[in-house]
């Protein structure tokens, strides 16, 4: 039976120089987060944003929703692959980064493909009356990861896809001895939607772990 390549820091360094080359402004965001201490970890990987940016072009994604925003990385990365009529409504509750986010939209001139709403995204998830959305991408605070998902499933249309980030949670999520509550709080969520007949998912271990799940 095969079995899956180990990556080390001099292959991951040949993939992303072998792979999508990123936009002058993600490289900005990319270098702005590195100043940023320990909060920096809220960026997705360069693999993920490569990742997220073919996800969008192969399955003629028009419509996205997005939980969790940080300073604008993954959103810029679906953005760019929208087409001109594209459109992606952005989630967060921090209006500092937000504000950041913003700019950089500005600057690579993608701001009219993007709506940010700054409040707790549980709040704006009530609020959302469409449902039609192609793709939603959860990247926010890991307690409501579940609440998130079932909110998601409502607004995704058929066939669409939700891609949640962090579920491999630095590898912790195999430590069986491990009490850390974030740590067991993701298990939980990975169990629960391993289990759900709702969805098709795989887990690809890009980044810190995604979870594509195709909406049945």
């Amino acid at each position: 039976m095969g079995s899956d390549l180990k990556i080390s820091n001099k292959i991951q360094e040949y993939i992303l120089n072998n792979g999508l080359d990123i936009h002058p402004v993600q490289k900005e965001i990319i270098s702005y987060n590195e100043y940023l201490g320990d909060i920096k970890r809220m960026q997705i990987s360069i693999s993920q944003s490569q990742f997220l940016h073919l996800i969008v072009k192969t399955s003629n994604v028009k419509k996205i929703l997005e939980i969790g925003t940080f300073t604008g990385l993954s959103t810029l990365s679906m953005s760019l692959a929208l087409p001109e009529d594209g459109r992606i409504i952005a989630l967060d509750k921090n209006e500092e980064t937000n504000k950041i986010a913003i700019k950089f939209f500005e600057k690579a001139k993608q701001s009219h493909k993007i709506q940010t709403i700054t409040k707790p995204a549980l709040e704006s998830l009530n609020e959302l009356k469409e449902n039609d959305f192609d793709l939603i991408f959860i990247d926010a605070d890991k307690k409501n990861y579940k609440e998130y998902y079932e909110k998601s499933l409502i607004l995704l249309k058929k066939h669409g896809l939700i891609i949640i980030d962090n579920v491999l949670w630095y590898g912790q999520v195999v430590d069986e001895n491990s009490d850390d509550k974030i740590t067991l709080t993701i298990k939980d969520f990975n169990s629960y939607v391993s289990k759900d007949k709702r969805v098709e998912k795989i887990i690809v271990p890009l980044g810190d772990g995604m979870t594509v799940c195709r909406k049945l």
